[in-house]
């Protein structure tokens, strides 16, 4: 999924931008949070019909996508609503409701749609060898202060070693860095100076004539 949704890029700077409006302006988490789950839900349903049409003529049962796309569907959308209405009834009851609004709701909404399309295209795109070569699989960001705050928390920043070294929690990982940064293999690794560097690589293309 990670190399599905790096895929496209790089893309031209107009591309980009309208990619982090909409993530700003909910429609990210419109489409996956309810149009999605909808058309997979419809879809399963519509799948279920012709299969009970075609089992009462043929006898014989038949599988598609749609059905493991509603089942998956359901099974994040379900856990999703149920925390939700947890925090919301919490804040109710704490008699702060305008809290889960101002500051779950609206932030997951809005923000983290855009840190988490930022981070995917930092630690993914536009990585040259990434099929072949396990130390280019992903890529380490440098982060400073101000994107380890706001983009970049827990050293999600050194995806590449969390690909080599999965196991290693992620406290460990600078140190981690360091270790194979001082080793050969160390320079086949894809590191950069920071996101907005990621960026403007990313979108880096331009629009064909």
């Amino acid at each position: 999924p990670d190399l599905m949704l790096s895929a496209p890029f790089p893309v031209s700077p107009a591309s980009l931008r309208r990619k982090i409006i909409r993530d700003l302006t909910g429609q990210t988490f419109f489409k996956q949070r309810v149009l999605l789950p909808l058309a997979a839900m419809r879809g399963a349903k519509a799948d279920r019909a012709t299969q009970g049409s075609s089992r009462a003529t043929r006898g014989s049962p038949t599988t598609n996508d749609h059905d493991y796309e509603a089942v998956v569907t359901g099974r994040s959308v379900l856990p999703f609503l149920l925390v939700n209405l947890a925090l919301l009834a919490a804040a109710i009851l704490s008699g702060v409701w305008w809290a889960y609004f101002a500051l779950w709701l609206l932030p997951l909404a809005t923000w983290f749609p855009m840190v988490t399309r930022l981070r995917n295209i930092a630690e993914h795109a536009c990585v040259e060898g990434s099929a072949e070569d396990p130390f280019r699989a992903a890529r380490t960001t440098r982060a400073r202060w101000w994107e380890r705050a706001f983009i970049a928390p827990y050293w999600v920043n050194f995806h590449a070693e969390h690909h080599l070294f999965m196991h290693v929690p992620c406290w460990r990982l600078p140190s981690l860095h360091r270790a194979v940064s001082g080793r050969p293999q160390g320079e086949r690794m894809e590191v950069a100076d920071g996101y907005v560097s990621v960026l403007r690589r990313a979108a880096s293309s331009r629009p064909a004539a």
